[in-house]
């Protein structure tokens, strides 16, 4: 973003000094108290202003990369990447970078002398009024910034960045989901490229050949690939998790041994990359909650408040888990098994979203209360009996962690209390919610 304002910060200069030159001078010297500026006017505040925005950028450089360090530090790195996507700090930095490059375009072309004398009062004027607006930028950028840090923007930021990822799970919109199917039946768990599957179909290992994380993947083009070649793919590698040079990206069953060109377009639509992103990956959104609450949890830091915070957001993404269906791992096309996803389930990803942080709130009754009113509101969008055992054995977990290290009786009655009625809500029969 900022290169395209700076481009285009350089096609506006180019366009005022070109209707400069179409029309001429005469009508901006009867409108002497607006365009009246001389060829050592126009270059002086030309110069004022490419300087000072310069001066300008290398400030909001500054505050950004303070505000990275920052957030690095309190909360997570893996936060670096939300700040480093912000649309409006991209803004800004090209704002005051493009304007630099405006003033420049604008001065090479103001010449003095009797003869050759130019002046595009039109670019010059309009220097001025981007050179007056950066001011309320400036002042808008430092408001930005200094709320873009605050706890409770950057995890409502996180919610609901995971929240899309949710809506959109993988692999839902891969083709439909499948019956049960008496070929997977007969297909091993562990590829074997010797191993007759079923009618002729062997098992054949797709290799990563680079190491990193799998940050998504061509889903659509996975599917009209298997498809093409009348194959059945196993991916090895789930969205978000780390791949070796050597290891296994996904596993492909098919009559003939795949050809080098076959098996180089499957590595082709996994991205792999060296951070996880959460566009696909709803875990890695949870991952940095999780880790914001743990930060502030360990007895030097003791910022309960925070932690609790991030256990209320965990509450909002584990409601809506609860709520909807975990698509199938086993997708189909044209009624034939097409692809076999590596998916998380609703059982992972709720541990996900508790353990470690139950795991850290050893005698914060605080954190464990907050944990069990997450849990006692995600029982309520659901009636699945398998969902609401999930959601009682961790307030059970809760229950058993409150009695080891929490000592003081009226510290422990509330936690009991609280996870004693939600295992009863748990447990007792539910209809579905509206």
């Amino acid at each position: 973003m900022p290169l395209g304002i700076v481009f285009c910060a350089i096609v506006l200069a180019m366009m005022l000094i070109a209707t400069d030159l179409a029309v001429g001078s005469d009508w901006t010297e009867n409108q002497s108290l607006v365009f009246g500026v001389g060829a050592s006017g126009a270059r002086g505040m030309l110069s004022a202003i490419a300087g000072s925005m310069m001066t300008v950028a290398s400030l909001t450089f500054s505050l950004t990369i303070a505000t990275l360090a920052t957030a690095s530090s309190q909360y997570t790195s893996r936060l670096i990447r939300n700040f480093m996507r912000d649309r409006l700090n991209q803004f800004v930095l090209g704002y005051f970078v493009g304007l630099f490059a405006y003033c420049l375009v604008v001065l090479r072309t103001i010449r003095d002398g009797d003869e050759s004398a130019f002046v595009p009062s039109l670019a010059v004027m309009g220097g001025l009024l981007l050179a007056l607006l950066s001011i309320g930028v400036l002042i808008f950028f430092i408001h930005h910034i200094a709320e873009s840090i605050q706890v409770g923007i950057i995890l409502r930021r996180v919610t609901n960045e995971t929240l899309r990822a949710i809506n959109n799970m993988f692999p839902a919109d891969v083709g439909e989901p499948a019956a049960a199917d008496p070929v997977l039946a007969s297909m091993r768990t562990a590829a074997d490229p010797d191993e007759d599957v079923h009618d002729g179909y062997r098992w054949y290992t797709v290799s990563a050949q680079r190491f990193g994380y799998v940050q998504s993947l061509d889903t659509k083009d996975l599917l009209a690939r298997a498809v093409e070649i009348d194959a059945v793919v196993r991916m090895s590698a789930d969205i978000g998790s780390f791949v070796t040079s050597a290891g296994s990206l996904c596993e492909i069953a098919i009559a003939s041994p795949p050809s080098e060109k076959l098996l180089d377009d499957l590595r082709s639509m996994f991205d792999i990359g060296a951070a996880r992103t959460v566009e696909q990956d709803a875990a890695f959104g949870i991952r940095q909650i999780v880790d914001i609450g743990l930060k502030a949890l360990p007895p030097g830091v003791s910022d309960t408040t925070t932690s609790v915070m991030c256990v209320e957001h965990l509450g909002t993404v584990l409601e809506t888990l609860a709520a909807r269906s975990i698509p199938d791992r086993v997708r189909a096309k044209d009624g034939k098994v097409r692809l076999i996803a590596s998916g998380r389930s609703f059982d992972a990803l709720t541990g996900l979203c508790l353990n470690q942080i139950r795991q850290s709130a050893t005698a914060n009754t605080a954190v464990m209360v907050a944990l069990l009113n997450a849990i006692e509101a995600a029982g309520r969008q659901t009636s699945d009996d398998a969902r609401r055992r999930t959601l009682s054995r961790h307030a059970n977990l809760i229950a058993t962690l409150a009695r080891d290290s929490v000592t003081c009786p009226d510290d422990l009655a509330p936690v009991l209390t609280t996870a004693n009625a939600v295992m009863a809500e748990l447990n007792s029969a539910r209809p579905h919610p509206a």
